[in-house]
């Protein structure tokens, strides 16, 4: 049995070094997972806005890379906090472009909510700002953009591999959270909220 696992968490490893945010098929414990999460009832919820809970709101995100933590406040208070992987490139500096592997550093908000059929759950950035714009025209470059906090690959669906891919820094410049704490942020933040990425 724990040879299986080993198997198992070797083909998870190696397909998460390869998917970054998830373009590729997931693959679960050895073999190809194919079948994308169920949006039906997330977006049912979300259009009728009843996926907010009011005693689990957020009022801002703070996110450390160098800390690999992720914490929300209501009121000044923590009531949230969670690890999280950032791109793989996430601790080379600020992302300066498209296609650089590297988590935004800076002051955003919260713009859009999403039923990922991929990763579960995901909340946008309003990145780039005017900064980001600003650093990539100088550079002569794009400086791309849907940065989100996202759940997992449908692999770890269950949780099972959070502590392999909390351990690694795996996506195209988001940041990700295991899926019970992706279901906490879902529930608690509402477009608008501000998020500000530390180095």
């Amino acid at each position: 049995m724990k040879m299986k696992w080993m198997i198992g968490m070797v083909a998870a490893s190696a397909a998460l070094m390869t998917t970054g945010c998830m373009k590729q098929a997931p693959v679960a414990y050895g073999k190809a997972d194919k079948t994308p999460y169920e949006t039906r009832q997330c977006l049912n919820e979300l259009a009728r806005g009843a996926e907010i809970r009011q005693d689990q709101l957020i009022d801002r995100i703070e996110a450390y890379k160098s800390q690999r933590k992720i914490v929300g406040y209501r009121n000044g208070k923590v009531v949230f906090e969670s690890k999280m992987s950032l791109g793989k490139n996430g601790d080379k500096g600020n992302k300066l472009q498209a296609g650089d592997y590297r988590t935004p550093e800076g002051n955003y908000r919260i713009v859009r909510k999403k039923c990922d059929p991929r990763l579960y759950r995901s909340l946008m950035i309003s990145y780039p700002n005017k900064d980001d714009i600003a650093r990539a025209r100088a550079r002569g470059v794009k400086p791309g953009g849907y940065i989100t906090i996202h759940g997992q690959p449908k692999w770890n669906a269950d949780g099972r591999g959070d502590s392999y891919t909390l351990a690694h820094d795996w996506t195209e410049g988001c940041m990700a959270v295991p899926n019970k704490k992706m279901a906490q942020l879902w529930a608690g933040v509402k477009n608008g909220v501000p998020i500000t990425i530390h180095p």
